[in-house]
């Protein structure tokens, strides 16, 4: 199950980067937006939580991590629950706070896994 949380905050890394960049960039460029980016960006969400998840079976499991780890995961998945809800408070802006939000979850994924 470790394996498995180490993969997957990786696979967390790419889906918020890249999903990041691309409501960022398409922020400024209409011609980027296209009907399944905000999906694209939910599913990110949803591989966070889903990491967080295996990360809670794996200390569970008597696996043992710094008190930081633990932290950016919570503070990973509260980022997700604060975009959320303020994305329809800003329609305008909406795809530069998806976009600059999933760079950020993606940092707090990188500096979690250096730690």
């Amino acid at each position: 199950m470790s394996s498995l949380h180490h993969l997957l905050a990786w696979v967390v890394v790419g889906a918020c980067g890249a999903t990041g960049a691309w409501a960022s960039t398409a922020h400024w460029r209409p011609d980027l937006r296209r009907s399944y980016l905000i999906p694209a960006v939910y599913a990110s969400w949803v591989l966070v939580v889903a990491q967080v998840t295996v990360g809670v079976i794996v200390l569970q499991g008597g696996v043992p991590a710094g008190q930081l780890h633990y932290f950016y995961g919570f503070l990973a998945m509260a980022s997700v629950a604060i975009i959320y809800s303020y994305r329809q408070q800003i329609p305008d802006w909406e795809l530069l706070l998806l976009g600059v939000g999933n760079l950020f979850i993606m940092g707090l994924a990188l500096r979690s896994i250096l730690l």
